[in-house]
């Protein structure tokens, strides 16, 4: 016998065992499948009985928000505290959760925390639902596939959020999109969702594409055109994944233009789609004239340079505070004639991960010698918030493709001349033309914002005056009054499931 003839033989033998193995492995394949249905259908059953239960001793519907880091000080908490301040008005009949993975402190504690920051009360009491286990979502628990890894731990963060509560409507307020497909199918809720932020974005994919070095495109890849390659594909899938589970949502809401074609691109659900601005309390600073105040800020001997924003790596204070020390290099310290020019960088930290950031920010203000000309204000209260903002003559912004950017919009409120990234929602929804004229400025790097920073300290009093009345004009649309409205319209289709 040949070896062609061996060959063939072996090869028919393989044939017959693969054929003989088909059928048991579709057999088996069947009865799997079967008992996960069966599974399934047991877990709805089990959690629509806890919800019927909790109906039962209630007597009321109960609208849930999925936002672990309630406690937190950033524009986020502020749509959740705006969204349930509204809905509370509009339904006094339903009842509203908070799933949070605040621990160590009370629901006392973070409402005042609220009211504190935002200048928010709510009109009655909500229920919180203290989660244990927010590592899961934490990015330092993932040094490698991170997104993975946190949108995983979302999902079992989210099942420990079912059990403890069964909602009748559930909206995710935060971004965690993979929690939809489990209060929807597995709860049998109706689901909403607010993005703030798509999780993955086609910029981020163009990033990695074009081997760009950023906070999330560490060096070591972006120089190596396989590892490139590699994460070029992951992302690809996680895009095709996080598409599927953000198609679950029955109402979404996203918070800019910007936003919206990232979210239309990857959801695919245009009829389900709405812009909601952020609220922004923009009347609080609006209620502070700038004529003789104004004036007399211009007047100061100091001019101080404002940055509002989370200490994340995504909001780049590397980069404000190297432009401001190429600023301080072209002024001077101190010379004949000029303002001394300080940066008062505020913001809140989540974690232990930010508060080492701060050190790290504050370990750089050392080595480019303008430590003295640097201060940081941490988690401070609304109204000191309101006085730097009013006392400032810039507001600084530098994260690129910012989704909305509450903090610009409180700079232009407050009567700063807002310098922001030249991207995302502060390119293309706020700092825009209005009434013919422009109401802030846009730059990209440390020489745009170096160059914009000393146009504006030469500019004339009654220059800069124009510009940050025309920019208060401007950002009436981004009220607390024109969320609410457009919030509470959004969530009607939602809102009407609801037995009352």
């Amino acid at each position: 016998m040949s070896a062609h003839d061996h060959l063939s033989l072996c090869l028919c033998d393989l044939i017959r065992l693969l054929w003989t193995l088909l059928l048991p492995c579709f057999y088996l394949s069947l009865v799997l499948t079967a008992i996960l249905v069966l599974f399934i259908m047991g877990v709805r059953a089990w959690l629509q009985m806890k919800r019927k239960t909790r109906r039962a001793q209630d007597g009321r519907p109960a609208v849930a928000f999925f936002h672990p880091y309630c406690n937190a000080g950033g524009g986020g908490e502020r749509v959740l505290w705006c969204a349930l301040r509204a809905l509370q008005n509009r339904y006094p009949d339903v009842s509203f959760v908070v799933y949070t993975g605040d621990q160590g402190v009370t629901a006392e504690e973070i409402l005042d925390g609220a009211r504190r920051r935002f200048n928010i009360r709510l009109p009655r009491a909500v229920k919180f639902v203290f989660l244990k286990h927010r590592l899961l979502v934490e990015a330092k628990l993932y040094p490698h596939f991170t997104l993975l890894g946190q949108s995983v731990g979302s999902i079992f963060l989210g099942w420990e959020a079912l059990t403890e509560f069964v909602p009748d409507i559930y909206i995710d307020s935060m971004g965690y999109a993979f929690t939809l497909p489990v209060f929807r199918y597995l709860g049998g809720c109706h689901v909403g969702s607010y993005v703030h932020y798509p999780t993955i974005s086609t910029d981020m994919l163009s990033v990695v594409r074009e081997r760009n070095p950023r906070f999330n495109n560490a060096d070591y890849i972006s120089s190596n055109p396989v590892l490139s390659a590699i994460k070029v594909i992951y992302y690809c899938v996680f895009a095709l994944l996080y598409g599927l589970a953000g198609s679950c949502s029955e109402v979404i809401m996203v918070n800019s233009t910007w936003t919206l074609g990232h979210i239309l691109a990857l959801w695919r659900a245009p009829n389900r789609t709405n812009v909601v601005y952020p609220p922004c309390d923009v009347q609080a600073f609006l209620d502070i004239p700038i004529g003789e105040e104004g004036e007399k800020k211009e007047g100061k001997k100091c001019h101080c340079v404002v940055s509002v924003g989370q200490f994340r790596p995504e909001k780049d204070h590397q980069l404000q505070i190297r432009a401001f020390r190429k600023l301080v290099d072209r002024k001077g310290v101190e010379t004949v004639g000029r303002e001394i020019v300080k940066l008062v960088l505020i913001g809140g930290c989540r974690n232990q991960e930010d508060e080492d950031r701060v050190l790290m920010l504050r370990g750089l203000c050392q080595e480019l010698g303008i430590a003295d000309r640097v201060e940081f204000k941490l988690n401070i209260p609304f109204e000191e918030l309101k006085k730097d903002l009013t006392d400032a003559t810039i507001g600084l912004h530098t994260m690129w493709n910012e989704h909305f950017g509450i903090g610009v919009v409180e700079c232009m409120a407050a009567g700063t001349i807002i310098l922001a990234h030249k991207s995302g929602g502060p390119k293309l929804d706020i700092v825009v033309p209005y009434d013919g004229g422009p109401t802030g400025f846009l730059a990209d790097d440390e020489d745009t914002y170096a160059d914009a920073m000393e146009r504006i300290l030469s500019m004339t009093p009654e220059a800069r005056l124009e510009i940050r009345r025309r920019a208060r004009l401007s950002v009436t649309r981004f009220s607390d009054q024109e969320f609410e409205g457009s919030f509470l319209a959004a969530m009607e289709p939602l809102m009407s499931t609801l037995r009352l």
